[in-house]
């Protein structure tokens, strides 16, 4: 086996960095700590093979263990927090998202169009976080209000979605402008069901304008 991994195969044909890849997918997948055995299985991989990559892993602080059980490290977080779909974006929707949770007590998110998803690059989760969590780097489908947004609405106005994805949660979505005018993402907020969805959609409406403001003043022109 160690001839394999040096060879650059993990023994069952899947190259090392493939592999150590696919376990780094399922403890994000994880969300939390988790044992080699269900790592392997999770990835197809051998467990002695998982083993391995997972050491070599912890040895590049991409991965953390905690006795025979492992977490997604500091490293790769610091690599990640680098990486940016649109340089400025981020920055930009910081403040204006974290007033938006303040006004309307909602998980808050602001997203770009990636490979037929919408991904999460800022967000700041609100009262309904149990029932649909928002982290950065997390996905949405384009079905969603927020994923309508992002494809630009047929009508004036925001994307509403009165509990038709998730029981209970309710959500307002409008995309975000770029200095030109171009789409270059979109801002929701998820609040629970029994608010006014139309005040909701005005404070996101609030937010997306800053955003825009914000890449303004920065003299970035995001590109989508």
């Amino acid at each position: 086996m160690e001839t394999a991994v040096r060879a650059g195969t993990t023994g069952g044909g899947r190259g090392v960095l493939e592999g150590a890849f696919a376990l780094l997918e399922a403890l994000r997948q994880h969300g939390d700590e988790a044992g080699v055995t269900e790592l392997a299985v999770a990835c197809g991989l051998p467990k002695s093979t998982a083993h391995r990559l997972l050491e070599q892993l912890v040895a590049l602080q991409a991965v953390e263990r905690r006795g025979l059980r492992y977490r997604l490290g500091a490293q790769l977080y610091r690599l990640g927090q680098a990486w940016q779909p649109h340089p400025g974006l981020r920055a930009a929707g910081r403040l204006p998202l974290h007033r938006l949770r303040a006004a309307t007590g909602g998980s808050v998110l602001l997203s770009v169009l990636r490979e037929d998803r919408a991904l999460t690059v800022c967000s700041v989760p609100g009262r309904v976080e149990p029932l649909v969590p928002v982290r950065d780097g997390g996905a949405f489908a384009l079905d969603t209000a927020l994923g309508k947004a992002l494809r630009g609405p047929v009508r004036g106005g925001a994307v509403l979605d009165r509990e038709e994805v998730v029981a209970g949660v309710c959500c307002a979505a409008l995309p975000v402008r770029s200095p030109s005018g171009t789409v270059v993402g979109a801002v929701a907020a998820m609040v629970e069901a029994g608010q006014r969805l139309e005040v909701v959609a005005g404070r996101v409406a609030e937010a997306s304008a800053a955003v825009t403001r914000a890449l303004v003043r920065s003299g970035i022109e995001v590109r989508p």
